[in-house]
Order: C-alpha cells, then structure tokens, then sequence
C-alpha cells in the first residue's frame, strides 16, 4: 500500500517514536493527523510539518476523544488507511518490594493507557477503515501498534509494563484474522532501548548501562529506524497478524 496519498493517524504523534513516525509518513506523502495529550507539543509539530498535517487533543482512552481523532482523519481528502499507536507510559515497581505488596492503581494505570488504550486507537480506526473502497490488491487499511521488548523479556519491576505489552503482543494475530476479511492488515513493533524521551529521563549511568547490553549495533535505536520499520509495514502488503522485535539482537538481562 502506498504512504502517499493516504491518510494516517499516529496516536501518541507528538514526541518520541510516534513524532518520528508522524514525520515519516508525512515525509512520504500522506495526511497526518497527530493525536496526543501534549497540545503544545503537537501543535508544535503540526505547525512544523505544515500542509497536510495536524493536531487534536486526544486521551487513548476516551473512546469520544480517539472517535473524534479518527473522524479528523477521515475527514481529510484521501482516505484514512494508516493507524499507528505509539502512546504508552512505563511504571516502575515488584510484586513484593521494600514498601510493600504492589499497588492496584498504577498497575491499571499503565494497562489502561498502554493496552486498552492501543486496543481503542486500533478497533475506532479499523472501524473506519472497512468503510474505504479497497485498492487493486483488496487492501482498504494497516494498524500497526508498538509493543515492546520488555513482553518477551520483563525486567525485575516491570511487571505492569510487561503485561501491558505482552497483551498488545497476545492480540496482534487474533486481531489481524478478525480484521483479515476487511481487508485490513495488523502488525505490532517490539522496540529494544530507544533513545526517546522516555528513556531520555534515565540517569546517565543507567543509560550507560542500557546501551552496552545491545549486542549491535551497540547504540540506542533511533525513533527514525522505528519509523522507517512502520513505513515499510504500510507498504508490504505480506506483513500481516506480525510481530516485529527492532532491538539490534537485546535479549534483556533480569535486571
């Protein structure tokens, strides 16, 4: 499927991979529609990128917040074919730890956000998606979603962002066979460490520790590579119910 001339929707778009992706689809020709939390961020990036992108303000959650983001991009002058979600947050904390039993709250916290989130972004879009007329090949749309390394290899205090993401993981395939008869396609990227604001918020010494784990290259990813991974996913029409892992070999230590 082509980049040019379709529309996409990057949930999550205004900072890190989801920005890096939001300029790459743009880059190749499609309309952008960048939803996030971050205003001043986002619009900020769709000011930069200029004609054919923009901004709303968008909760992952609020099923009327994505609904009114996926209606944005329909709205645009060629169909909505492309919905990327990249919004999630980490959450540090053991099952049994010094101050005690984990807390529910964050636990459902970074589920929320990070899985029913990506699951709200993706059934809303593919929803509009099976309304586009199919191009020659039957495809009518691709949702792409970002896991993480951390589903096959969670960390000590990682247990609720593992399990938010081993379950974007879990839903990839049965997903992409729901959506199969559509003529839409479904794949998830498993990113190792990337050097994004998120882990931009590390201590230098923990950083330092991160990036010798990685076999090779021995660097952090770039969101660009992650975004070059999402551009090829839209154009290959045999990636489909896939996912990808994108971490230079990282098989993460317990710890």
């Amino acid at each position: 499927m082509h980049i040019g001339g379709s529309g996409a929707l990057v949930a999550g778009g205004a900072s890190g991979l989801g920005e890096a992706t939001a300029r790459r689809l743009h880059g190749a020709g499609a309309y952008v529609v960048i939803a996030d939390l971050n205003e001043q961020r986002g619009r900020a990036l769709a000011v930069e990128l200029g004609e054919r992108a923009s901004f709303l303000p968008t909760d992952v959650t609020d099923p009327d917040a994505v609904q009114a983001a996926v209606s944005a991009a329909v709205d645009q002058p060629v169909p909505l074919r492309i919905g990327v979600s990249c919004a999630g947050i980490g959450w540090a904390g053991r099952v049994v730890g010094k101050r005690g039993v984990h807390e529910l709250a964050p636990f459902e916290t970074v589920i929320r956000i990070n899985l029913v989130g990506t699951f709200n972004v993706m059934r809303l879009a593919a929803g509009a998606m099976a309304e586009n007329e199919p191009t020659e090949a039957g495809e009518r749309g691709v949702c792409i979603n970002t896991a993480s390394i951390a589903a096959f290899d969670g960390q000590i205090g990682q247990i609720a962002y593992s399990a938010s993401k081993g379950a974007i993981v879990s839903m990839t395939l049965p997903a992409a066979r729901d959506l199969a008869p559509l003529g839409v396609r479904v794949c998830a990227v498993a990113p190792g460490t990337f050097d994004t604001p998120l882990l931009g918020a590390l201590p230098d010494d923990a950083r330092e520790v991160l990036r010798r784990v990685v076999p090779f290259p021995a660097r952090f990813g770039r969101p660009d590579e992650f975004a070059a991974l999402v551009a090829h996913i839209v154009e290959n029409e045999m990636l489909n119910g896939e996912v990808i892992r994108l971490d230079g070999a990282l098989r993460m230590p317990p710890r």
